[in-house]
């Protein structure tokens, strides 16, 4: 079996360190990828930490891949040696279902995570990207446009998505008011790609201090929402906000901030729940909605739009060795806007 090296997670409380492993045989229908770079998201530190209480160690975290195809099996015909290719959320799917649903299949039961999760066999742990190759099916497998650094596509494949997702399937785009709400590793993307589809973007963050890279980006609009007169001035403005924060905030706050028929889209998962009150989504017949990732067929549609736009993350490239302090720095805020880590730092 192919040995991988990469760094792992053995319990919720230590920190990452070196860890070699098996990766599975390839079977004819797999690609072989040579691991170039792995996003860091914020759910690998939930997940490693045992914060969602479903971890199972060791762990490999990582399912923001960029990488180079090193091997492909005999059956392999959308790939071949030397193209490169992307790895997102999931290897597998719909395991359990009759035919597979290409257009929802990350909300079918049996999918399979990158990491932290089990192969169809029922028994082989997947294992993530801060490894240095992965062998995946054929058709969980992403092509990069060529035209974008691998570095920085490595964060498209979960933060590039979860926000390409609900912006096409509540159809922003011109003659549309967006908001996102917190400008971080995910809000930065729904502020790029959101305006590229021609929607009308404003960030609603905790302060000001990232205004300027707000409005360099695509925004058009900035608010505090420290600034409780920024609820007011706001109230029933928008057609659609999408929530990218895991702080548990008001919800029915933001709600208020909606149009008649406007959509509110959850994607940070707050640890504990919060109440909604009826009123802040009766009168105006508004919908307080939750959106995962992307489906294989929409992702690679994501990766299409952004090479056509070149839309990648904003990153700052750090050592395989320097993670534990990146994960620190993800909790306070202080990355612009995703680490990426270069796997060739495991040869150090």
């Amino acid at each position: 079996m192919p040995i991988a090296r990469g760094y792992a997670a053995t319990d919720a409380s230590s920190p990452l360190k070196p860890f070699t492993f098996e990766r599975r045989e390839p079977n004819d229908d797999d690609v072989v990828i040579d691991i170039k770079f792995a996003g860091i998201c914020h759910s690998d530190i939930h997940t490693v930490r045992n914060e969602w209480k479903n971890a199972v160690y060791p762990i490999v975290p990582g399912h923001e891949i960029a990488g180079i195809v090193t091997a492909v099996g005999s059956n392999v015909t959308k790939f071949k040696v030397g193209d490169r290719v992307g790895v997102g959320c999931f290897v597998d799917s719909c395991v359990g279902c009759a035919a597979r649903d290409v257009d929802n299949e990350q909300y079918m039961p049996g999918l399979v995570q990158t990491y932290n999760s089990v192969e169809a066999d029922g028994k082989t742990a997947t294992q993530g990207g801060y490894s240095d190759m992965i062998v995946v099916k054929e058709g969980y497998v992403l092509s990069i446009p060529d035209n974008l650094p691998l570095d920085a596509s490595a964060p498209l494949l979960c933060a590039g998505i979860t926000l390409y997702s609900p912006l096409a399937h509540w159809n922003a785009g011109p003659g549309k008011k967006v908001a996102i709400v917190g400008m971080g590793g995910l809000g930065h993307m729904g502020v790029k790609i959101g305006s590229a589809m021609g929607a009308d973007i404003t960030v609603l963050s905790q302060s000001l201090s990232k205004k300027e890279d707000g409005l360099k980006l695509g925004a058009k609009e900035y608010y505090a929402t420290s600034d409780a007169s920024t609820f007011e001035k706001l109230a029933g403005t928008f057609d659609l906000i999408l929530c990218t924060v895991s702080a548990e905030i008001d919800w029915n706050a933001y709600l208020g901030l909606l149009k008649v028929n406007g959509t509110m889209v959850l994607l940070g998962v707050p640890e504990n729940a919060i109440p909604v009150h009826a009123f802040s989504v009766i009168p105006a017949r508004r919908s307080l909605a939750g959106s995962m990732i992307g489906s294989i067929k929409e992702t690679q549609e994501m990766l299409d739009f952004c090479g056509k736009h070149n839309i990648v993350s904003e990153i700052e490239t750090i050592n395989i060795s320097q993670v534990n302090e990146a994960y620190e720095r993800v909790l306070k805020s202080d990355v612009r806007y995703r680490f990426v880590i270069d796997i060739a730092s495991l040869a150090a």
